[in-house]
């Protein structure tokens, strides 16, 4: 009996539809037929109740052939897919990320001269360590990308070939030859171990590399040392709250238990939280102001788009609870950095008694700085929306900005 699952069992003599071919050394026999457990072509007799076969998993060799054939332009049809994605990869992926590294080192080169030139005086050698250090990673991200265009033209390659090799077969060998061909299944496995191309950190340029502290700190030194290098920032008294009072020259805030009763009310002024916005927007360039917060317990100062709300108690108008404030706030001893709900606490060993903000929107970073200890407070990196203000809020005494 042929074992369940089995194919029709052969009856003696050629199988329907076979062609003349190598006979069976055993019976003499066509082999027209494929016995799947042994992995070879068998001829009826091998098949028949008598024979070798007769448990085993045997069907024609020609439906075999068949099967086979139909298996190798599937994966024709996947090599030249995968190749056609490699192919875009390097064409357009590793393109527009050499383009990128090569156009993000200029960028970082720059930034770093621009720095280094304004304390050149006292740190000419971490200028050229910083340079150094740019050049490397532009390099090394330059390195990876030929690295990966070597790797891919490979397997490109490879593919071609393996791709070519199985066409072949399937032009040239006959039933007999295509069914006892190894290297069909040895050249398939070969093509599925080339894996397809992921993205890889290793691809792009480094930003980091130019982040100096001691370039940091020199740079916010001298940015913020004198007066002549920032901003004469006054405040919108059309946004001061009413729990605030703003002075006659529009630099001081103080808070007030109590509503004002004589401001009037408008679109652009906040009615709840004791905020208020400057008169002054920025929307590129480097930016810097001072401001006194030493009478004050309780204040926030930072910037703001002008997209921020300013009607009801929601946390879309409260400073550093929402996608358009980012802030430095003070609470009592409690410090930190603020934006959308996200509170970065902030270990302070001494109360500021002024406060330098810096924002270098070309570098895509805000800057709160004590100009009494030369200590960066704290830094924040994003693509800031503009116009941006620089904006304040007071719930204890008053803080006023230096000019």
């Amino acid at each position: 009996m042929a074992a369940a699952g089995a194919g029709p069992q052969p009856e003696p003599g050629p199988a329907p539809g076979s062609e003349p071919g190598a006979l069976c050394p055993e019976h003499g026999q066509t082999l027209g037929w494929f016995c799947s457990s042994e992995r070879r072509p068998v001829c009826a007799a091998c098949a028949g109740p008598g024979g070798r076969c007769r448990e085993h998993r045997v069907r024609r060799a020609d439906e075999h052939a068949e099967k086979l054939r139909n298996k190798i332009v599937d994966q024709c049809e996947r090599l030249q897919l995968q190749s056609a994605g490699i192919t875009k990869y390097v064409a357009e992926v590793l393109l527009g990320k050499n383009q990128q590294a090569v156009s993000t080192a200029s960028a970082a080169r720059e930034l770093v001269i621009q720095r280094l030139s304004v304390v050149r005086s006292v740190c000419e050698s971490e200028e050229q360590r910083l340079l150094e250090q740019v050049h490397g990673e532009e390099e090394r991200a330059h390195q990876s990308i030929l690295t990966q265009r070597a790797h891919w033209a490979e397997a490109l390659q490879k593919l071609n070939t393996i791709r070519t090799s199985l066409v072949d077969m399937l032009t040239h060998l006959d039933d007999h030859e295509l069914i006892k061909e190894q290297e069909i299944f040895e050249r398939t496995e070969e093509a599925e171990g080339i894996l397809d191309p992921q993205e890889s950190e290793k691809l792009n340029f480094n930003e980091k590399c130019t982040w100096s502290p001691l370039l940091t700190q020199l740079w916010a030194t001298a940015v913020l040392g004198s007066l002549s290098g920032t901003e004469d920032v006054r405040i919108d008294e059309r946004t001061v709250s009413p729990f605030l009072q703003l002075s006659d020259d529009r630099r001081t805030l103080t808070f007030n238990a109590k509503k004002t009763k004589a401001c009037a009310d408008g679109p652009e002024r906040f009615d709840h939280w004791p905020n208020a916005l400057a008169a002054t927007s920025f929307q590129t360039g480097l930016h810097a102001w001072l401001v006194n917060v030493h009478n004050s317990c309780a204040y926030k100062v930072g910037v703001a788009s002008g997209q921020l709300p300013r009607k009801g108690p929601g946390n879309d108008c409260r400073l550093g609870y929402n996608a358009f404030s980012w802030v430095f706030s003070r609470y009592d001893q409690e410090f930190r950095f603020s934006h959308n709900g996200q509170h970065q606490p902030l270990g302070l060993l001494r109360n500021p008694a002024q406060l330098g903000v810096l924002l270098d929107l070309e570098a895509k970073e805000l800057l709160f700085y004590d100009p009494a200890s030369g200590t960066v407070l704290y830094t924040y990196h994003t693509v800031f929306p503009t116009p941006l203000f620089p904006v304040f809020a007071v719930a204890d005494q008053t803080i006023s900005i230096v000019h």
